[in-house]
């Protein structure tokens, strides 16, 4: 149930943090965001890796691209492709040749590393929702609902309800609304070639490839400030709650010598982090938004060597972090991540208790999973608060965006 412990935090309305951007909307904002000194700086630090060469995540920098050899879809595991290409085309129809040829990117499209999580934009790849008509941003939310789980699709939906409810607590309606995000698509919707959309902005930031009925959602970023809404006619919703729930699960599930090998950091802000350890605008994420070729070794404890009860909370935690994939894809996927379970890594930073702040990290050959709490935003507080939450998913080994499942089809059909 929402707490509405985040009011305690609102800014004064006249603050200039506030006053000095409300009504400014997307495109005047990104040039006051490259301006000041914090979001400008984020942006240089950024701006080297946007157009890098796609590799994919690596522990090590070595690549493993057996662990994503091709192969069909198992018998009921296929995507819903047929729904898909047919919402595909319905929004497609709906648009004029212009707008249409804005949306569109080939499948293998530099355009796909472009996706942030920020408030402010720093690519308008495809089209801003939010100066679409109503028609066309229900087509593409249509698209990203008959793509994903029910539950994943009302997640995903709930990310952006959040973001629209947060700007109006703070009034800052132009900036964070429903439908602050950008939309595009990748190839052309078809039953079995390559092909896939794109939907990014504030908190939320999801990329969907299929391909011969296989199916890809990553990288995913989601993500709320406050993660609750507590006041209105969406008043009841409370997102993100499982994942902060199976972390502290997991972690008391594990023997306390374990729990001392799992947690790398005592401290959100730890004397012993090496320097860089925490981004500015990621803070302790790793594998967000341009961090497409990151090398992060694994640390922390092997699931290998876990009790039987805390490798199961585990696979809990993997399958809430893939839960937006339709029941066919998530099967495949989890079977996938069972089979490297013993090159599994989990990691801790912080306190484990409920309440505690902190963050976590999956990682194995076919799955990032991170978990971190933020400090505020929109919001006043300098320190990780329970309610501003981050999450992250990666397909580390190439298969980001379906990378690794389009050159093989590339290959394949040349």
């Amino acid at each position: 149930m929402p707490s509405a412990e985040y009011r305690q935090y609102l800014y004064p309305s006249n603050s200039p943090r506030l006053a000095s951007i409300r009504g400014l909307d997307a495109y005047a904002y990104r040039e006051t965001a490259k301006a000041a000194p914090f979001t400008g700086e984020l942006i240089r630090g950024w701006k080297p890796l946007q157009h890098a060469e796609f590799r994919g995540v690596t522990e090590d920098g070595t690549l493993r691209p057996g662990v994503h050899a091709w192969e069909p879809a198992h018998p009921g595991e296929e995507a819903p492709v047929a729904d898909m290409v047919a919402a595909a085309r319905d929004l497609l129809a709906a648009l004029d040749e212009d707008t249409r040829a804005k949306l569109l990117h080939p499948v293998d499209a530099v355009e796909w590393q472009t996706w942030a999580n920020p408030e402010f934009l720093q690519f308008d790849t495809g089209l801003r929702l939010e100066f679409q008509p109503p028609e066309v941003r229900q087509k593409a939310l249509a698209l990203v609902e008959a793509s994903l789980s029910s539950d994943g699709f009302r997640l995903v939906h709930d990310m952006m309800l959040i973001n629209g409810f947060l700007g109006e607590v703070v009034g800052l309606q132009s900036i964070l609304n429903e439908f602050s995000y950008n939309f595009a698509l990748y190839g052309n919707p078809d039953p079995t070639a390559p092909w896939g959309w794109q939907l990014y902005g504030h908190h939320c930031a999801v990329n969907c490839l299929v391909v011969e009925g296989r199916m890809v959602v990553s990288p995913a970023f989601l993500g709320a400030e406050p993660n609750e809404i507590d006041d209105g006619p969406r008043a009841g919703t409370v997102a993100l709650t499982d994942r902060i729930r199976l972390g502290t699960d997991l972690m008391a599930a594990l023997p306390q010598d374990q729990r001392a090998t799992a947690t790398v950091y005592e401290h959100m802000v730890d004397p012993a982090m090496p320097p860089g350890r925490i981004h500015p605008g990621d803070e302790r994420h790793l594998a967000g938004a341009f961090q497409d070729n990151r090398v992060i070794p694994v640390e922390g404890l092997r699931a290998a060597d876990m009790p039987e009860r805390a490798r199961e909370i585990l696979l809990g935690i993997a399958e809430s972090f893939v839960s937006l994939l339709p029941d066919g894809p998530r099967a495949a996927r989890m079977r996938e991540i069972r089979d490297h379970l013993d090159e599994t890594w989990f990691s801790w930073i912080g306190g484990h208790e409920a309440g505690d702040v902190f963050y976590y990290r999956l990682q194995s050959p076919v799955l990032i999973a991170e978990l971190d709490h933020h400090c505020g935003v929109f919001l006043d507080y300098d320190t990780p608060k329970p309610f501003h939450i981050h999450t992250v998913l990666r397909t580390p080994h190439g298969n980001d965006y379906g990378r690794a499942y389009v050159r093989a089809w590339q290959a394949r059909n040349a």
